[in-house]
């Protein structure tokens, strides 16, 4: 039979060469007409000439490495970079701001993640591994060697010899000794051998069944450079991904004190405020955490939201009384537990700047911080004119004291939630319109109010943004001497005749005392207010770090 093909281009020269060969070898071989028909039809076939061709494309592409390999694998991580040189710069060259605002474009940002992760290779979906062949009674045994280091390996010990950076258990139904957890970024997880579920066999040649976990970690103790693992996998899973979320802690965790922690060793500390990035939650109790900007690839134990939350309602139950628990009723049903709260970077948006809210007790020094503040700048700080359904007295121009609206006008727009707060006093209606805080914003300006604490409830949201700042009392004896040396009138005293008394001072320190209590997760930045001059100074500096760089706030504010 001779070789009859049509030369169109796809053809693969070495399919040609095996189809000669095999048309020359056929009084040769030993297989039948129809064999030789049905395998010379497939060496001539367009279909398996262009697999052919599409292969030696590839293999072409991946050996060559200037086409393959990319220049790095963090491009959004340096555009991140390169805004933040470029955020100072952008009111002082139009390049500059036009540069930023096109990497802040949500879609130039996404063809960075994809780009990112095709570079890392993060591919999805994750193909199951190919099943072997074996006998129905053969299982399947992998052999691990790691070399021993100072991660944690624990069994089920207040502690353990840090070793691989996993922890084992025993199964309940089987009896066997398996793996618990495997630490992301520990050398269990860099090696990409062990998983979640492995049954363990041996250890350094030592047979473990029938032994306990505390055998284990005897035996792991004792052993020296490479460890040998023999281990039956668990059913194969597509592979565990690492979590992007981050968070801001709301509570210290101390993994020395904590009684709950199932290994010490593998725990992460923090305290409140700091943020941290959650590698995993796969485990009902505890997650896998590494601080932000923390170098140490191996992530740490912290208890999980639902953990945490359970041990703040029982450590509550267990410490008070049920006289106090009774007076501090409203305190203890507010409507969430502070524990992590999901954050992402927010950018200065130098048209819409974020408004400064100052919290605080009454008679902390809230009014004259603001007053001050918007002496020092009055075209850029504004603060809302409220409303009011009172007549105007003479000299009073609406618009400028006051909205002056009428009382049955003011009755409805309080009645849809249109009021950030209102109060009446002397038979009249007074208070703050959401509106107006927003029409302040959308102008360019930074507003600048001081509401009442319940009033976050309303401003906390996506489209106000707010910057929180709690003004603080200092000490009884600090805060008594630094208003008496300044002459502070009470603000106790509708007529602003007199200067605070003792029990005056101890109101300001027990509603400071509540109000953190319900709000300081939200707090933004807390400034102590035992020294006006030093008060009013970091008051501008958190306004100047507001507008110039990127802070951590809620992830809700950009989805």
């Amino acid at each position: 039979m001779s070789v009859t093909m049509e030369q169109n281009g796809i053809l693969d020269p070495a399919l040609i060469g095996l189809l000669e060969s095999l048309e020359d070898s056929r009084d040769a071989i030993s297989a039948s007409k129809e064999e030789l028909e049905f395998l010379s039809n497939l060496l001539q076939s367009k279909e398996l000439h262009a697999l052919f061709k599409v292969y030696n494309t590839i293999v072409d592409r991946v050996q060559d490495d200037r086409r393959c390999s990319p220049v790095l694998s963090s491009s959004m991580q340096t555009t991140l970079d390169v805004m933040e040189v470029l955020l100072p710069r952008i009111a002082l060259s139009d390049i500059s701001r036009q540069l930023f605002q096109l990497l802040q474009n949500p879609h130039m940002q996404g063809l960075l993640c994809a780009h990112d992760a095709v570079a890392q290779k993060d591919y999805l979906p994750r193909l199951p591994e190919i099943p072997q062949e074996m006998d129905e009674d053969e299982e399947t045994i992998k052999i691990v060697q790691l070399v021993k280091s100072t991660e944690p390996l624990d069994g089920e010990l207040d502690s353990a010899e840090p070793i691989v950076g996993a922890t084992i258990k025993t199964d309940e139904e089987s009896g066997k000794i398996i793996i618990a957890r495997v630490m992301h970024g520990g050398a269990a997880d860099r090696s990409g051998l062990i998983n979640v579920g492995d049954e363990v066999c041996e250890v350094n040649g030592i047979n473990v069944e029938g032994k306990s976990p505390a055998d284990v970690l005897q035996i792991l103790q004792h052993s020296e450079g490479t460890i040998t693992f023999k281990l039956i996998p668990s059913d194969p899973k597509n592979g565990a991904r690492e979590s992007k979320m981050k968070v801001r802690a709301h509570f210290d965790f101390n993994t020395d004190v904590d009684p709950y922690i199932p290994c010490k060793e593998a725990g992460l500390s923090f305290v409140k405020g700091e943020i941290l990035h959650i590698v995993s939650q796969d485990d009902p109790y505890w997650w896998q955490a590494r601080k932000e900007g923390d170098r140490n690839m191996r992530a740490g134990l912290i208890p999980s939201k639902s953990l945490q939350e359970r041990k703040i309602i029982h450590e509550r139950l267990s410490t008070n009384d049920q006289q106090k628990k009774k007076s501090e009723s409203d305190d203890y049903d507010r409507e969430d537990i502070a524990t992590y709260e999901e954050v992402v970077k927010l950018y200065p948006r130098p048209e819409q700047p974020r408004p400064i809210v100052l919290i605080g007790p009454p008679g902390v020094g809230r009014n004259e911080l603001k007053r001050r503040l918007m002496e020092l700048n009055p075209d850029k700080y504004h603060t809302p004119v409220p409303h009011t359904s009172r007549s105007p007295r003479p000299g009073e121009v609406n618009g400028k004291e006051y909205n002056f609206v009428s009382r049955d006008l003011m009755e409805e727009q309080i009645a849809r939630g249109e009021f950030l707060e209102f109060g009446e006093y002397k038979g009249n209606l007074y208070g703050t319109s959401l509106d107006s805080v927003k029409s302040i914003i959308s102008s360019g300006l930074t507003c600048i109010i001081n509401p009442h604490h319940q009033a976050l409830k309303m401003l906390r949201t996506p489209d106000i943004k707010p910057y929180i700042i709690y003004i603080k009392p200092p000490g009884f004896d600090v805060l008594k001497t630094t208003r008496n040396t300044a002459f502070a009138m009470s603000t106790f005293d509708e007529t602003n005749s007199r200067g605070f008394t003792d029990d005056e001072f101890n109101e300001i320190l027990k509603s400071a005392k509540r109000i953190e209590f319900l709000y300081d997760h939200w707090f933004d930045e807390t400034i102590v207010n035992d020294d006006f001059k030093l008060a009013l100074e970091q008051l501008l500096e958190a306004d100047n770090k507001l507008k110039t760089e990127p802070l951590w706030a809620p992830a809700s504010w950009l989805q």
